[in-house]
C-alpha cells in the first residue's frame, strides 16, 4: 500500500454494539458483565467509555474556569508549574540545612521538611535558617500542632530580613487530621480554635501571603479509606475549619485565601487522578454555597505519594510505585508535590534514594513534558466519567457526615474509624487472598533477600499552645520553646495508620526467627507423576510458599507411595503438600495421605481442589487445600505456627 492510498483510505463507523458482538464471541459463552470490576468506592468500572459516558455540558469546559475540573490555571501547569517538595529528614538543624541546600541545587524548588520538636532545640537557629533563603523559595510545610513555634520562627526571620509580604506557600495545619491520629484535641474545642484562630490572625497580618489553614486527608488514606471517603473527609474537614474561622470573625474572602487540600496518592491510576479533579469540583461548589466569588472557589491542592502502597521487601519496585502516583498527582493537577524514598517502609532513607524521588519529579517535568500540557486528562471519556461518579458519591458522604454534627462529631463518635475500618479489611482481604498482587511481597517474594525490622518512630502527641507573639517573644529573648510542649489525653479511638503489606511483611520476619533460631522454614513437595502433570501446582505452591519466607523442597517424581514414603524419610521437613493434577489425584486417591499419616506424625495438605472425593482426602488427613481462592495469608500462618510450636517444644 502506497502512502497516497494510505491517506486515502476510510474506515467503517464503529459502534458500541459492534463491540459487544466481538466481545462477547470472545468470552465462550460467559457474559458481558463479567468484565466489569467493582471497585472500593463501589463504582462499576465498565470494560469501555464511550462518549455516551461524557456528558454534553462539559464538552467545551477549559483549565481555570470556575468549577476547576481542569484545574485552577488557565494554562495549566505553563501558567505555573507544580513544586517539587520532597519532605527532608534529618537528625538536626545542621543536617537540615545541608540536606536542603543539596536538594535545591539539584532541583527541588520548595522548602520542606519534616516538622517535630527537636526543630525548638535551637528556635534562634531555625530562624536563621529561614532568613537563609531570602524567600527565594515557597515553603511546603505541615506544621500540625507546632505551627505556633513554626510560624514564630519564620516570622522572626522575616522581621530581621525585612521581607515578611513576600512568604510564599504555606506553613499550615490541619487540627481534625491531628486529633484523628491523637485521639483528640489538645482542648476543649471551643477553646482550641480561639486560640488557634488568633495565631492564624497574627500570621495573616505578619505573612499575608502564607497559607496556614491544611485540610489533610493522608491519615484517612493511610487507615485504608477509599477515595470516596477521603474526599468525603478532605470536603468536610475543610468545612468545618471554615466555619471555625468565621465563627471567630474572619471574612471569607480571607478565610478561603488560607487553604491548602493535602492528599495522598494511591495506587490506582485513573482513580487517584479522578479524585482530585472531583475534589476542585467539590470544594468550588462549597465555597459557592458560602458566597463566595467564582475567583474564591479555587483549590490549591498538594500531594504526596502514598506511604500505604510501600513495601520493606524488594523496595526498588516502591521506585515504580512511586512514579506511577506521582505521574497520577500531576495529571490530577497538583501545586505542590511530595515523592518518597523507595525506602521509607523501613524507616530510613539515604542520599541515593532521596534523589532517585526528586528526580522522579524531574523526569515528569523536563522528560515527559507534563507541565508543557494543559490538563492532559481532560476529555478522557473514562477519567471524566470517574470523576463525576466520585464527585457524587463523595458529596453523598459529606452529607451523611453533616448530618452527624461534622468530621470531628463522626470521628468522636467513632462512626467513621469504623467506615474506613471495614473498607481497609476488604483491601487486606484481596490481599490475603492475592486478588491483588504486591509485587515482592505476595507474589514473586526473593527469599534470599536479607531485610531487617523496620526502625518504628515513636508518634509523640504533643500540642504547643499559647499566641504567636508570646512564641516571637521567647524566639528573641532565647528562652526555650521545648518547656511550652504539653501532652494531649485520648478521648476517643484513633485512626490506624498502616500499610497494605505489613502482613505479609510479618509473615517473612517470623520465618526469619526461625532461620535464625536453627530451623529452615522449609515445607517438601510430593510431586506426584511426571513433570509436566505437577510443575503447574508445584511452581503455584513455591511462589505462595515464598510469600511467607518458607522455602519448598520438592520431591523428584513420584509414581508410587512407597517413592513418597521415602522422601519423607529422607526429608527433615514436618510439613508437606502433595502437588499433582486431576488425574494423578484420582489415581493415587486419599489412600495416599491415610498411608502418610500412618507412617509419620507430618502435617499434609493438598495444592488444588480434587474434583472427586474431597471430603475423603480430608478424613485421610490432608489439614487444607491450597488453590488461587484459597486464603493464602491463613495458610502461610498456620504453617509457620506449626513450625513455631516445634521449635518451641524442642526448646
Amino acid at each position: 500500500m502506497t502512502i497516497e492510498s494510505m491517506k486515502a483510505a476510510s474506515f467503517n463507523d464503529a459502534f458500541f454494539e459492534d463491540w459487544q458482538k466481538k466481545a462477547a464471541a470472545s468470552l465462550k459463552g460467559k457474559p458481558i458483565e463479567s468484565l466489569y470490576t467493582n471497585t472500593y468506592e463501589d463504582i462499576m468500572l465498565k470494560p469501555l467509555y464511550t462518549k455516551e459516558d461524557f456528558p454534553d455540558q462539559l464538552a467545551g469546559a477549559l483549565p481555570g474556569e470556575p468549577g476547576y475540573r481542569r484545574g485552577i490555571h488557565p494554562f495549566g501547569y505553563q501558567s505555573e508549574s507544580w513544586h517539587i517538595s520532597n519532605r527532608l529528614f534529618y537528625k538536626d538543624l545542621t543536617e537540615l540545612k545541608e540536606k536542603m541546600d543539596s536538594a535545591l541545587a539539584k532541583g527541588q524548588n520548595a522548602i520542606s521538611f519534616e516538622v517535630k520538636p527537636d526543630l525548638f532545640l535551637d528556635p534562634r537557629g531555625l530562624a536563621e535558617f529561614f532568613a537563609s533563603y531570602k524567600n527565594d523559595y515557597p515553603l511546603s510545610l505541615n506544621a500540625g500542632l507546632l505551627q505556633t513555634p513554626l510560624l514564630a520562627a519564620l516570622s522572626v526571620s522575616c522581621k530581621e530580613a525585612g521581607a515578611s509580604s513576600e512568604v510564599s506557600g504555606f506553613v499550615a495545619a490541619d487540627p481534625v487530621a491531628e486529633a484523628s491520629l491523637n485521639g483528640g484535641l489538645p482542648k476543649e474545642e471551643q477553646e482550641f480554635f480561639a486560640e488557634w484562630a488568633k495565631v492564624l490572625e497574627e500570621a495573616d497580618q505578619q505573612l499575608p501571603q502564607l497559607k496556614t489553614v491544611l485540610a489533610n486527608t493522608v491519615p484517612y488514606h493511610d487507615s485504608g479509606a477509599s477515595a470516596v471517603q477521603e474526599l468525603a473527609a478532605g470536603i468536610s474537614t475543610g468545612v468545618y475549619l471554615l466555619q471555625q474561622l468565621l465563627d471567630q470573625g474572619w471574612e471569607l474572602k480571607k478565610a478561603l485565601s488560607k487553604f491548602v487540600f493535602h492528599f495522598a496518592i494511591g495506587s490506582n491510576f485513573f482513580m487517584e487522578t479522578a479524585k482530585l479533579r472531583a475534589a476542585r469540583i467539590l470544594w468550588s461548589k462549597i465555597a459557592e454555597a458560602y458566597g463566595a466569588e467564582p475567583g474564591d472557589q479555587k483549590m490549591v491542592l498538594s500531594a504526596e505519594t502514598s506511604r500505604y502502597t510501600k513495601t520493606i521487601f524488594d523496595p526498588y519496585v516502591n521506585m515504580l510505585r512511586t512514579g506511577n502516583e506521582a505521574f497520577a498527582a500531576v495529571l490530577g493537577g497538583i501545586q505542590y508535590l511530595h515523592t518518597g524514598s523507595f525506602e521509607e517502609a523501613t524507616g530510613t532513607v539515604s542520599a541515593f534514594s532521596e534523589r532517585v524521588a526528586r528526580n522522579t519529579q524531574l523526569v515528569l517535568k523536563s522528560e515527559a513534558h507534563l507541565e508543557k500540557v494543559a490538563d492532559p486528562a481532560g476529555g478522557s471519556w473514562y477519567i471524566e466519567s470517574l470523576t463525576n461518579e466520585l464527585a457524587e458519591k463523595a458529596w453523598n458522604l459529606f452529607l451523611e457526615l453533616d448530618g452527624m454534627g461534622g468530621i470531628y462529631e463522626a470521628l468522636r463518635s467513632g462512626w467513621l474509624q469504623e467506615q474506613i475500618a471495614k473498607t481497609a479489611d476488604a483491601r487486606e482481604q484481596d490481599v490475603f487472598k492475592r486478588k491483588k498482587s504486591i509485587i515482592g511481597t505476595n507474589f514473586y517474594a526473593n527469599l534470599s533477600e536479607a531485610v531487617s525490622q523496620p526502625l518504628v518512630k515513636d508518634r509523640k502527641s504533643q500540642y504547643f499552645g499559647g499566641t504567636l507573639a508570646d512564641s516571637v517573644r521567647m524566639i528573641e529573648s532565647g528562652d526555650s520553646l521545648l518547656k511550652r510542649l504539653e501532652e494531649i489525653e485520648q478521648s476517643f479511638t484513633p485512626l490506624e495508620s498502616k500499610r497494605l503489606s505489613q502482613p505479609f511483611e510479618k509473615l517473612r520476619f517470623r520465618a526469619n526467627g526461625l532461620e535464625k533460631m536453627g530451623q529452615r522454614p522449609v515445607v517438601g513437595l510430593i510431586c506426584l507423576d511426571q513433570l509436566k502433570k505437577h510443575k503447574p501446582r508445584a511452581d503455584f505452591i513455591s511462589g505462595l510458599l515464598s510469600a511467607g519466607g518458607i522455602h519448598a523442597l520438592r520431591s523428584d517424581e513420584i509414581h508410587t507411595v512407597q517413592e513418597a514414603l521415602e522422601f519423607i524419610k529422607a526429608s527433615s521437613a514436618k510439613q508437606f503438600i502433595i502437588c499433582g493434577d486431576q488425574t494423578s489425584y484420582n489415581s493415587f486417591g486419599p489412600e495416599l495421605a491415610l498411608e502418610i499419616k500412618k507412617e509419620y506424625d507430618v502435617k499434609l495438605y493438598l495444592a488444588g481442589i480434587p474434583e472427586e472425593r474431597e471430603s475423603e482426602w480430608h478424613t485421610a488427613g490432608i489439614q487444607d487445600f491450597l488453590h488461587v481462592r484459597s486464603n493464602a495469608y491463613q495458610s502461610l500462618s498456620s504453617i509457620l505456627q506449626e513450625m513455631e510450636a516445634g521449635t518451641n517444644a524442642k526448646a
